[in-house]
């Protein structure tokens, strides 16, 4: 609980109407997907950085916890006030501030919407691509936050790759400026990706410098059709031995294609899987890399191939395709979606892996995601009323992680750890690695107010945890 001399200051500081300690809006910023419930004593809609140094420099000295929020669209917790305290909410920060287009760069505040952002920039014939299937209620901040990624990545990278600089107010409350506005800058340590994907707990970004494209000429949007998942999972890997790098390269096993077509009514077709495939550039590029694609994906399988006929069917793909997470609470109540990425080249095994899980555990596995870079995301159904199948679920990830870090991969490639992996970190890193991050968080957080409760597990171990892979 908050004192009433904390919250006297805090309307101080942000304005009387910027902050709430009323419970009906507490309870609006108590959750985000994973939907675990978990109330904040206040919330501050600051305007600037000054206000959120003043607020952390008193949380410091009176020992509550302050939590960053973007739009609550994460799926790890990274944003949840797990042990109270003040939430500080961003959306009287969305300015977009400068497109320069002379050197590619826009400056923007943490509550500018991600799909803002890139209708900002296409309009003047430039690019954004980092694109989360949050983009439109997703925040630039949040982006930064958890490093997001989403279908382009493939081709473009993640979030991290297009952030130049930094403001930053770090948890004892200095503001610092991180990073450049050049393509070139190695002065000193990299703090700029030190704060990119560290989930809110080393610093609070009030704005970033970000790069942008070009906007590529032409995008075709095409649809492979396959009996089985194995075979779209193999076309995957011959696509890129091809030597084409797709912008998106998409994949969609039988479950989620039919939920999602149940849930967005768009005409997809029935089939065992799917890949969704766009290539994007000059049109000369375009049309070769197209028909590349078309040559791969019916040498290795495809029962149908297809290019979206005009705008609108296009829209209609990515209108189902962003719904496929929501549309698989069709089928059971509840879910463990899970973001592994294993190797391109080990996704035909991630397959079969998988098929072996969901039979041993008797739980139904749904899994799409992004093909093109071995990001896929994967939903363990079930209902959580059914002690039994609640368990099995639970089992089921730890086989799935298992598997995942034995083809070479990594338990998380854009959702983050935040209350929802940190049981699940020491399978991936060694004891070693935590504890270096863990004297990185203490440098910068001495008294642990800013976002605590995310990443690391608490001291004791799970026995049925520590050391997973290696049994």
């Amino acid at each position: 609980m908050l004192s009433n001399t904390v919250k006297t200051e805090l309307k101080r500081i942000a304005g009387e109407g910027n902050v709430s300690f009323s419970k009906e809006e507490l309870l609006c910023y108590s959750y985000d997907a994973t939907n675990k419930l978990h109330l904040p004593d206040a919330v501050v809609f600051p305007s600037g950085p000054e206000e959120i140094s003043l607020i952390l420099k008193m949380a410091n000295s009176e020992g509550f916890p302050v939590i960053p929020r973007g739009a609550g669209t994460g799926f790890s917790g990274g944003s949840l006030p797990v042990n109270g305290g003040v939430v500080i909410s961003f959306e009287k920060m969305k300015r977009i501030l400068e497109i320069d287009t002379e050197n590619l760069i826009a400056v923007v505040e943490p509550g500018v919407v991600t799909w803002d952002l890139q209708q900002s920039v296409e309009k003047l014939g430039l690019f954004y691509p980092p694109d989360p299937s949050s983009l439109k209620m997703s925040t630039i901040g949040g982006n930064i936050a958890e490093c997001a990624g989403g279908p382009r990545a493939i081709k473009y990278g993640v979030t991290r790759d297009y952030v130049l600089g930094l403001e930053v107010v770090l948890p004892t409350g200095e503001i610092v400026n991180t990073g450049v506005r050049t393509a070139k800058g190695v002065v000193g340590y990299d703090l700029t990706r030190l704060i990119v994907g560290s989930e809110g707990t080393l610093g609070i970004v009030t704005k970033a410098i970000l790069k942008l494209l070009p906007l590529p000429e032409v995008t075709r949007t095409m649809l492979a059709l396959f009996d089985d998942l194995k075979d779209a999972a193999r076309a995957t890997a011959a696509i890129i031995k091809a030597k084409v790098v797709p912008s998106t390269l998409e994949i969609v096993d039988s479950t989620s294609l039919r939920c999602v077509e149940e849930y967005a009514n768009v005409g997809l077709p029935k089939a065992g899987a799917l890949l969704l495939i766009e290539v994007d550039g000059n049109v000369d590029a375009v049309k070769k890399e197209a028909e590349a694609v078309a040559g791969v994906c019916l040498d290795n399988g495809a029962t149908d191939f297809r290019t979206a006929r005009d705008k609108h069917e296009v829209k209609d793909l990515w209108k189902a395709r962003r719904a496929i997470s929501a549309s698989l609470y069709r089928v059971k109540p509840h879910k463990i979606n899970e973001d592994i990425v294993v190797p391109r080249s080990r996704i035909s095994d991630l397959v079969e892996g998988l098929k072996i899980i969901s039979e041993k555990y008797n739980v139904l596995i749904a899994s799409f995601g992004h093909a093109g870079d071995g990001n896929i995301h994967v939903n363990v159904m079930y209902d959580r009323k059914d002690a039994s199948e609640a368990a099995n679920a639970n089992d089921a990830v730890v086989e799935i992680f298992k598997l995942t870090l034995g083809l070479g991969g990594t338990i998380s490639g854009e959702h983050g750890v935040g209350t929802a992996k940190m049981k699940y970190l020491e399978m991936e890193l060694t004891q070693a690695a935590i504890d270096s991050m863990k004297k990185i968080k203490a440098a910068l957080d001495p008294k642990g107010i800013l976002n605590p409760g995310k990443i690391f597990p608490a001291a004791e171990k799970d026995p049925a945890l520590s050391g997973a892979l290696a049994n």
